[in-house]
């Protein structure tokens, strides 16, 4: 991908249809603020460690908006089920949650708050696909969720069987994706 903003970028898709999609970046933590210091500035008491937690770089789109990933052990009304064990609650609710106020209902069991979204117009995502300038497989907690953001690109491509010196221009145009590897 050309585009600096998607470069070694892990996507997670959260709507696709054939209007639009809509996914979030997993792998892109902002360095400037963290997740306690936007609680406090949301003045939402933190009682529990959430200070160090990183934001991430969600997407280009409506960067204004915040969206939590998280594990499904956690679910509100608002929250919408995007892989069998994954949602996405953009609710400060679920900011109060994590911050762990004193509540019947718990924070999720593992979670990342994103600022922001990656957006495609109807057939727009597909067209891109097509032109292999997205790798995809099934959403992994274990990628999204990663302890090291920065390797989450390398370990989703693990699992494609596939290495980040393999996704040359000249290697894409020889093999599609879909195409087997021997």
């Amino acid at each position: 991908m050309a585009d600096p903003r998607f470069e070694r970028t892990v996507l997670l898709t959260v709507t696709h249809d054939r209007d639009h999609a809509m996914a979030v970046i997993v792998n892109k933590p902002v360095a400037e603020v963290t997740m306690g210091e936007l609680l406090e500035k949301l003045e939402i008491e933190a009682k529990r460690a959430v200070g160090a937690d990183p934001i991430y770089f969600g997407g280009p789109v409506h960067t204004e908006l915040g969206l939590v990933v998280h594990t499904l052990d956690y679910r509100l009304e608002e929250t919408l089920v995007i892989a069998p064990n994954l949602g996405l609650t953009a609710t400060r609710e679920i900011l109060v949650d994590i911050g762990g106020r004193d509540r019947p209902r718990a924070a999720p069991r593992r979670y990342l708050l994103a600022v922001g979204y990656a957006g495609w117009t109807g057939g727009q995502l597909e067209d891109e696909l097509a032109m292999n300038a997205w790798a995809h497989c099934a959403a992994d907690e274990e990628i999204v969720f990663a302890a090291d953001p920065n390797r989450s690109w390398s370990k989703a491509l693990e699992r494609l069987g596939v290495t980040g010196a393999m996704l040359s221009p000249e290697w894409a145009a020889a093999r599609p994706f879909d195409a087997p590897l021997n």
